[in-house]
C-alpha cells in the first residue's frame, strides 16, 4: 500500500479559504436575522430618552438620559454595520482608478495621522490602474484597513498603502509596523466584532466589512503578519 501523498501548501491554503468563506456566510445569515430583532427596540430606547430630555430640567436627570440616549445610538450604529455585513448596498460600478480611491483615503486619514505622530503614506503605480468598481464602497473597505492599523500603533509607527496591478488583478496592500497578529486569532480576525485588543490589536468590524465589500466585487483579501513584522492586508481586485 503506497504511503499517502502529503497535502500541498496550495491545498491548504484553498481549504482555509473555502472554510473560511462558508463561515462567514452562515454568520451573515444569522447578523440579518438578529439585527432585526435587536434594532427595534434600540429605537424605541432612544426615541424614549430624547423624549424624558426634552421634558427634564434636572441637570443630574439630563445626564443619565444623554448617557442613555448615546448608548442606544452607539448599539445603533453597531448594528448598521452588522447589516451592511449581512446586506450591503447594492455596488453601483463604473471604471474608476484605483490610485485615486487610495489617495482620497489618504486625506481623509491624514488629520489623525498627524495627530497621532503616525507616518501614513501612499505609493501608487505611474500609469492609472482602472477597475469596474464602486468608488465609494471600496474606500469604506480600504478606510476600514487603515483605521485597524492605525490603532494597533496608537502613536508613532508607519503605515504604507500602495497600488500595483497587472494584466488580470490590480492590488492595494496596507502594511503597518505595529505588534501584529498572533497566530491563534489569525484565523478570527474576518469574524464580525472580534477584538484582539489582548494582543495590542482592536480587530471589531474593520476587517469583516472590507472582507464583505471585497468578495461582493470578486475580490479577495488577506492578512499576513509574520512574527515581529507587523501586518500586511492585501486586497486583490480584478480587472475588466
Amino acid at each position: 500500500m503506497e504511503p499517502p501523498q502529503p497535502i500541498s501548501d496550495e491545498l491548504r491554503r484553498w481549504f482555509a479559504d473555502e472554510l473560511r468563506r462558508a463561515k462567514l456566510d452562515a454568520m451573515k445569515e444569522l447578523a440579518y436575522g438578529a439585527s432585526h430583532e435587536i434594532n427595534n427596540p434600540l429605537a424605541n430606547i432612544a426615541l424614549r430618552a430624547q423624549t424624558l430630555l426634552k421634558r427634564e430640567d434636572d441637570p443630574d436627570k439630563r445626564k443619565a438620559f444623554e448617557a442613555m440616549h448615546r448608548a442606544a445610538m452607539r448599539a445603533h450604529e453597531m448594528i448598521s454595520d452588522l447589516m451592511l455585513f449581512a446586506r450591503p448596498p447594492q455596488l453601483v460600478k463604473g471604471s474608476i482608478d484605483l490610485r485615486e480611491v487610495v489617495r482620497t483615503v489618504l486625506e481623509e486619514l491624514s488629520p489623525r495621522a498627524v495627530a497621532s505622530e503616525t507616518a501614513l503614506s501612499a505609493q501608487t503605480a505611474g500609469e492609472p490602474v482602472v477597475i469596474d468598481a464602486d468608488a465609494e464602497q471600496l474606500a469604506v473597505a480600504i478606510r476600514a484597513v487603515a483605521e485597524n492599523s492605525l490603532d494597533a500603533l496608537g502613536r508613532g509607527g508607519e503605515v504604507v498603502l500602495s497600488v500595483t496591478s497587472s494584466s488580470d488583478a490590480a492590488t492595494v496592500r496596507v502594511v503597518d509596523n505595529g505588534p501584529g497578529v498572533p497566530a491563534e486569532i489569525a484565523p478570527h480576525v474576518f469574524d464580525p466584532f472580534f477584538s484582539g485588543r489582548e494582543a495590542g490589536r482592536g480587530l471589531g468590524f474593520g476587517l469583516s466589512k472590507c472582507w464583505r465589500i471585497v468578495t461582493d466585487h470578486g475580490g479577495d483579501v488577506r492578512l499576513d503578519s509574520p512574527p515581529g513584522a507587523g501586518v500586511a492586508v492585501t486586497i486583490t481586485l480584478p480587472r475588466g
